[in-house]
């Protein structure tokens, strides 16, 4: 190629990326104008459709930090990018918004930050890791979600663990409690070996690279037959663990008071805390009191009010996320609603609902609500659940006792029930 042609494509490649940054801002700046929305993905739509390698423009060779996962990848974002903001500043997803024009918009928004933190979808990491060559890749966890989208498991774990092994450079965080995520990591020359918990393991019975089960214990979990090579693939050691007296690290073990519920939450914010001290430097101190502070994750567990009634939000996606919340529920509560949708961002297939266990909710009046009610009542009374059909979200609500009421919810109902509830003229947020 003559230096005469490179010199042209190099002005055309300039010449697109202004036009495909300055229609970014545009957009985005009619979206919020004309209140269709926030401005978290229009622009990196349009920015996308103009400039394909925009993302790599715009990213600049910041150093970065990926994290994905079935479950729980908004708030350790969330976390972790709070921890990173004591020693810098931060451009990251935090709306939640985690394939390639979320990305590109949170980047464009982000664009004078020192440092990326973001969210990814489990299918776009491997090609947004190509473009921004990361620092760090936090894995949480990898469990059955949207199967009509997402496709089988270890199909899902194939494509990480590539991801993974072309990029040497990362410092790679991960839950060694979780099967799908060490047999991911198992070989990268630089892991982070955290204890986050595995509340779900319904989809790592089996060893993901050379068939075989995997043994239990209490602390441990082993693959009855080697791998390939002849290794042994184990549990490895963590250097983090959590658990209910605190977080301990390498060095000592420091208390962890979160205002998010669950033990899920803590494992997310133990991978979050790893991530922080050991790719970025940031003191165990100020990591752990970033996380600490964070006290919703767009909208979720928050408490609003309407009427009589004190609402709180959990959100639940698949069946280790529902499993999860559900141990999350105040007992104590004088209503509970239960909303399922099933559109694009939730997966059209709810047969997972049948691997859920439903109990504990005692005499607590239970609704079921949402596009997909009657599929969850017919779920709920095979499990010996008494509940009552309501459609409309808000409707179960008021349907409930006054008092606490707490609503579990997939993506789009929880979307459309709090655009529904903000309508009313005796809610507060």
């Amino acid at each position: 190629m003559t230096d005469n042609k490179r010199s042209t494509q190099g002005r055309f490649a300039r010449l697109r990326s202004s036009l495909a940054l300055g229609a970014a801002r545009l957009a985005t700046t009619a979206s919020k104008a004309t209140g269709r929305g926030a401005g978290g993905m229009i622009g990196g739509l349009v920015a996308g459709a103009i400039d394909p390698n925009i993302m790599d423009t715009v990213a600049a060779g910041r150093p970065a930090v990926l994290v994905t996962g079935t479950n729980g990848k908004s708030t350790t974002t969330n976390m972790l990018a709070s921890a990173l903001r004591s020693k810098y500043t931060v451009a990251t997803n935090d709306g939640g918004d985690n394939m390639d024009a979320g990305i590109i918009s949170a980047l464009l928004a982000g664009k004078d930050a020192s440092h990326i933190v973001l969210e990814v979808d489990e299918l776009h990491v491997p090609h947004v890791a190509k473009r921004l060559k990361p620092e760090a890749i936090v894995l949480l966890n990898l469990t059955r979600d949207q199967l009509d989208r997402v496709g089988e498991i270890t199909k899902i774990e194939r494509a990480l663990r590539a991801a993974v092994e072309e990029n040497p450079q990362a410092t790679i965080v991960a839950n060694c409690d979780d099967v799908l995520i060490t047999s991911i990591a198992f070989d990268h020359p630089n892991v982070v070996w955290v204890a986050a918990g595995a509340g779900w393991t319904g989809d790592s019975v089996t060893n993901p690279r050379s068939g075989g089960h995997i043994v239990r214990t209490e602390d441990d979990w082993f693959a009855v037959e080697p791998l390939e090579d002849g290794r042994e693939f184990r549990r490895p050691t963590p250097s983090y663990s959590v658990d209910a007296d605190g977080l301990h690290t390498p060095e000592r073990t420091v208390g962890l008071s979160l205002q998010l519920p669950g033990r899920a939450n803590r494992g997310n914010a133990a991978q979050a805390v790893a991530c922080a001290v050991e790719a970025f430097g940031v003191s165990v101190e100020d990591a752990v009191a970033a996380a600490e502070g964070v006290n919703n994750v767009a909208g979720r567990y928050t408490t609003a009010h309407l009427g009589e009634h004190e609402v709180h939000f959990l959100l639940a996606k698949n069946p280790a996320g529902w499993q999860e919340a559900l141990t999350m529920l105040d007992t104590d509560a004088a209503g509970i609603v239960i909303a399922v949708n099933s559109q694009q961002g939730d997966g059209e297939d709810v047969s997972w609902l049948w691997d859920i266990t439903f109990d504990n909710f005692d005499r607590i009046p239970v609704k079921a609500s949402g596009e997909r009610a009657t599929d969850l009542a017919v779920r709920l009374l095979y499990g010996g659940v008494d509940n009552e059909l309501i459609h409309d979200p808000v409707e179960a609500i008021r349907a409930c006792p006054p008092g606490r009421v707490e609503v579990l919810a997939n993506y789009t109902a929880l979307l459309n029930l709090r655009r529904a509830l903000a309508k009313e003229e005796d809610y507060r947020a």
